[in-house]
């Protein structure tokens, strides 16, 4: 039969105050997450605004594109918004190790 070894405990953690600079990083993400979702919102009222201005002057062609530019300009501000809350998520995560 083995007898159990019991070692003692390490209190081996990591220095997380070392990394002086976390809170910088937080502050530039955050501004480019706010400008790609400032960008990504007005790109949505240009689409907005040509798609109905096509549409009503019978230019189909034109119409389609402004359709297409609203739903990419549109899933472009909602995966901004995702990704300012899941980078909010990460860092409050960051946090508690």
């Amino acid at each position: 039969m083995h007898a159990a070894v019991h070692l003692p405990g390490m209190d081996v953690f990591p220095d997380f105050k070392g990394l002086s600079g976390i809170g910088d990083l937080k502050d530039v993400a955050g501004a480019l997450l706010m400008a790609a979702l400032i960008i990504a919102v007005l790109m949505v009222l240009v689409s907005a605004i040509i798609w109905a201005i096509a549409a009503s002057t019978g230019n189909y062609s034109l119409a389609a594109k402004g359709r297409t530019g609203v739903l990419v300009s549109l899933g472009g501000a909602i995966l901004t918004g995702a990704a300012t809350a899941w980078l909010n998520w990460l860092i409050s995560l960051g946090q508690t190790l």
